[in-house]
């Protein structure tokens, strides 16, 4: 495709044509198009016509050139502006460590058996102060009739 002084040529080259009827035009015409659509003062729907294009197509191939063209400029501005907003994050380790299992005060150990009034046994050992209080009162908490 050679486009003249007046912006006219023949019809895009097509490069391939699909089962369903859709065409693929050969990249370098077809940047060479949208490079002449962006022209002001050109007609968009006249140069589509003219080269044998869908001008709703030749609208669509302008857009996304912009769109990409933007792109580009944003991530151009951003990349010499500041510094990321992200810092690496690094883990620190603890420098006061918990003390050793041994070192922990235990709790002395219990036995506790009790005989329900409706014959149910209950029997816990080795137990320490606090579990054997909460299954106190979880007992004492408890209706059971006598049977």
């Amino acid at each position: 495709m050679t486009l003249d002084g007046a912006g006219r040529s023949g019809p895009l080259r097509v490069v391939r044509v699909l089962g369903n009827g859709k065409r693929r035009f050969d990249p370098v015409e077809k940047e060479r198009l949208v490079d002449a659509a962006l022209e002001p003062g050109v007609s968009i729907a006249g140069l589509a016509l003219s080269h044998g294009v869908n001008a709703n197509q030749l609208r669509n191939w302008v857009a996304l050139r912009r769109r990409r063209q933007a792109t580009e400029t944003e991530l151009t501005v951003m990349s010499n502006s500041a510094p990321p907003a992200f810092v690496p994050v690094v883990a620190a380790v603890p420098t006061v460590r918990p003390p050793a299992p041994s070192a922990r005060p235990t709790s002395p150990r219990l036995r506790l058996k009790a005989s329900l009034p409706n014959g149910v046994r209950l029997e816990l050992e080795d137990a320490d102060a606090e579990v054997l209080s909460a299954m106190i009162e979880a007992l004492g908490r408890c209706d059971v009739p006598a049977g």
